[in-house]
């Protein structure tokens, strides 16, 4: 993480400072595409949360993501004001072509910046606090759980495709201009974006490491590991899994709003199952349970990912697939479990909470 933390200094160096002609120099283009690389990462570090601490094996991370990058690209509509197509100040162009007299309800207050950064977080959180809320105090875990949320961001896939949504149908949200006041398409402006999600992994990764070294922590890894034991040791155990759930559910719509300015574009696709599957992969490469190992597996496949579909695309849905079984045979702990000197935290010999060792008398 510190070479993530140093990159929010050196890239503005990089891109800004340097002559075109210098070798260290990058081009104004791979900025937005780190940056896209590092929403990733932190898309999987949020997941990495869940899964590899507590052991919900959630499938439909997407979704979260997805609503934290249409909370920003609300807004990004809301700025454009009267330079679009149509010249309406009020209502953005999808919504004059398709006859809409005003705007929704829910539209209101993403002229402000500060209240969609704070919607990224809400309805996320919120959503994963439903979600979360009717699955653990029903104490559905495993494969069910799993496939629940699969059907919840493949319903929102549906419900999102919709025109009456109002969220711009199946072209989603697109032809932002600025942020702050700011061209998206400005080299200063992409610098900024990527240096503030850079910041944002780091803070993110900070704040996880903090949950999952602390007390709450080891009780989370003792419900992965033995979860009906930790209940009989009188553990509320919905409560600690509706928290870790929720605040991955956050992380990860920080994620998608970073990620929507960078990319230019924001469509019910990022709702497919098939994303959030994907981010899974991710982690298991990197390295489940081991935070910047499953961040440093979002960064790496990605970047595969851009290879193989500029020189093989036909082959990299292949590719994924074989990685995912060769890492499941060969590398089980991830890329990161290899390394010899790797602190693994939650280990199984931490599988059960102090109370239950002043139980045994």
């Amino acid at each position: 993480m510190g070479l993530i933390a140093a990159s929010a200094v050196l890239m503005p160096i990089s891109a800004l400072v340097l002559p075109a002609e210098h070798p260290l120099a990058i081009p104004s283009y791979m900025v937005s595409l780190f940056g896209k690389y590092l929403c990733y990462a932190l898309l999987a570090l949020a997941l990495d949360l869940v899964w590899g601490y507590c052991g919900i094996l959630s499938l439909g991370h997407g979704a979260f993501f997805a609503l934290g990058g249409y909370a920003m690209g609300m807004h990004l509509m809301r700025e454009i004001g009267p330079r679009g197509v149509y010249g309406n100040p009020v209502l953005p162009d999808f919504m004059v072509f398709l006859n809409w007299q005003e705007l929704p309800w829910y539209w209101h207050g993403f002229d402000m910046a500060w209240f969609a950064i704070l919607m990224a977080l809400v309805v996320p959180g919120l959503l994963a606090f439903v979600l979360g809320w009717l699955c653990f105090r029903s104490r559905v875990t495993g494969v069910y759980l799993s496939i629940i949320t699969q059907a919840m961001t493949y319903a929102l896939l549906l419900a999102f495709f919709r025109n009456d949504m109002g969220f711009g149908g199946n072209n989603g949200l697109t032809d932002f201009k600025d942020l702050f006041g700011y061209s998206l398409q400005a080299p200063e402006m992409r610098v900024a974006l990527y240096s503030a999600t850079a910041i944002a992994l780091v803070g993110a990764y900070a704040l996880s490491r903090i949950v999952v070294t602390s007390k709450l922590g080891k009780v989370l890894v003792s419900i992965r590991d033995a979860e009906s034991r930790v209940r009989f040791l009188g553990y509320r155990v919905e409560h600690y899994k509706l928290f870790v759930f929720v605040l991955s559910a956050m992380l990860a719509g920080i994620a998608g709003a970073l990620y929507v300015p960078q990319v230019g574009i924001i469509n019910p696709g990022e709702f497919a199952p098939a994303n959030s599957i994907e981010a899974v992969i991710w982690v298991a490469v990197g390295g489940r349970g081991t935070l910047w190992g499953a961040a440093l597996g979002g960064i790496a496949v990605n970047w595969a990912k851009t290879w193989f579909t500029g020189a093989l695309p036909e082959f990299w849905l292949f590719a994924l697939g074989a990685l995912f079984v060769a890492v499941t045979l060969f590398l089980p702990k991830g890329l990161v479990g290899r390394l010899p000197a790797f602190p693994t935290f939650g280990r199984r010999r931490e599988a059960v909470p102090p109370a239950a060792t002043e139980d045994r008398g």
